[in-house]
């Protein structure tokens, strides 16, 4: 798995965009396309942010099942990862990722109530490369 990991982290690091999703009040899945994660640790751990108001931070309040999905169309391969997702609104969880720049979006700054963190966790993913897809556990 070492060589997966690091051949996955560098797919992920490499894209523009990740697409998130979270599970609707109905059941079914929800998918957005969000900045990429600020910050990684490994292919277990990544940190989003996003304004707590949002559609999505209800849902994950609700259910915390979600999933991330990253996109290399170039060589057309991708990663899902399935896990669960927090929503984390303390001071250290905010200022870890904040970026100059941010009040763009969120305009009281770092303290601004209207920015949060989403934390995501994985526990197993699929990765699909050169015709083939190939499901893995994340320890």
């Amino acid at each position: 798995m070492r060589d997966a990991e690091k051949t996955i982290g560098n797919l992920i690091d490499k894209q523009g965009v990740a697409f998130i999703s979270s599970i609707d009040k109905d059941g079914f899945p929800n998918s957005k396309a969000m900045l990429p994660p600020r910050k990684r640790e490994g292919i277990r751990v990544f940190y989003f942010t996003t304004n707590t108001s949002s559609m999505r931070v209800s849902q994950y309040r609700e259910n915390h099942n979600a999933c991330i999905y990253f996109c290399d169309k170039r060589f057309f391969r991708g990663v899902m990862l399935k896990g669960i997702m927090e929503v984390l609104e303390d001071s250290a969880s905010k200022e870890m990722i904040w970026q100059d720049g941010d009040t763009m979006y969120y305009s009281k700054g770092v303290t601004d109530p209207d920015y949060c963190v989403l934390k995501f966790t994985a526990r197993a993913g699929r990765f699909y490369s050169n015709f083939n897809s190939k499901n893995f556990d994340i320890e």
